[in-house]
């Protein structure tokens, strides 16, 4: 894979999205102005949040403050579980753009299946309109296992164009990133750090890092690009925002690469999407 091609994808729509993006989950309307903003200075040009995370107003500011073109900043956010349902849907997608105060979002995604619910194929159909209607350029889906997306493409005409999910070195989940890959479906990983459970702390990691003269953190990340993940880190922190992005000027060797993915202990953090009912 060559460095352009990890620094984007091209979506099953054409569309083309960084591979890199910023997160900013658990930041605060306010403080969330100020990270994205300081992402946007350091570099990224894709930003993720969602309804529940309570701050697409400030990532809206921060985004039509920076100095870069609209189509240059491509930004995602997410349809809460209380608002599945085809006509529900549709009006959380016009609040969420409305408190990004944008004319469009580049990704919306159905934050989590709720299969008690058992309606995301209705929520789905909202999208699909959404997407029709060009005020969203992608949409897709985040926490669906492969039951819920062979649901998806037996009742509907759409494919997800991603698919966010839990994923990290601990947490590599094969069989679903194999589904997606012969499905055109992009992989997205949600905590690719690995939620500071002591991911970044393993041996393996500090050998691999120590040899590039990098952090830890920059050695997931890479390793996450190079896999053909989408990944969106979050920090509040300068340095680290800026660390985070530097991922350009190494490149993990092959067995760098097979080192961490024997790390693997499907541990899952989050919740299990098969199971998360919370609205």
């Amino acid at each position: 894979m060559d460095e352009n091609t990890l620094q984007t994808v091209a979506l099953n729509n054409g569309v083309t999205m960084p591979r890199l993006g910023f997160g900013v989950w658990q930041v605060g309307d306010d403080e969330a102005v100020t990270a994205v903003g300081l992402a946007l200075d350091a570099g990224y040009r894709s930003i993720d949040t969602a309804s529940a995370y309570g701050n697409e107003r400030g990532v809206g500011r921060a985004v039509r403050a920076a100095d870069l073109p609209r189509d240059e900043v491509f930004v995602t956010t997410k349809l809460w579980n209380a608002d599945h349902g085809h006509d529900a849907a549709l009006k959380a997608f016009d609040t969420s753009l409305a408190k990004l105060d944008l004319e469009y979002v580049d990704l919306y995604l159905v934050h989590w299946p709720m299969p008690a619910r058992d309606d995301y194929v209705d929520t789905w159909r909202a999208l699909e309109r959404i997407a029709g209607e060009g005020r969203a350029r992608a949409v897709g889906v985040s926490n669906f296992a492969v039951p819920h997306l062979e649901r998806l493409a037996a009742e509907t005409g759409l494919v997800p164009a991603v698919n966010q999910i839990e994923l990290h070195p601990y947490f590599t989940q094969p069989e679903l990133r194999a589904h997606h890959a012969a499905h055109g479906i992009a992989t997205e990983a949600w905590s690719p750090l690995g939620q500071g459970r002591g991911l970044l702390d393993d041996p393996v990691l500090g050998r691999i890092a120590a040899a590039h003269d990098r952090s830890p953190a920059q050695v997931v990340l890479r390793w996450h690009l190079q896999s053909g993940n989408i990944a969106i880190p979050k920090s509040v922190t300068p340095s680290r925002i800026k660390e985070n992005h530097a991922l350009s000027d190494f490149t993990l060797t092959l067995e760098d690469m097979d080192s961490i993915d024997a790390l693997d202990r499907d541990t899952r953090y989050g919740p299990d999407p098969l199971r998360f009912n919370a609205s």
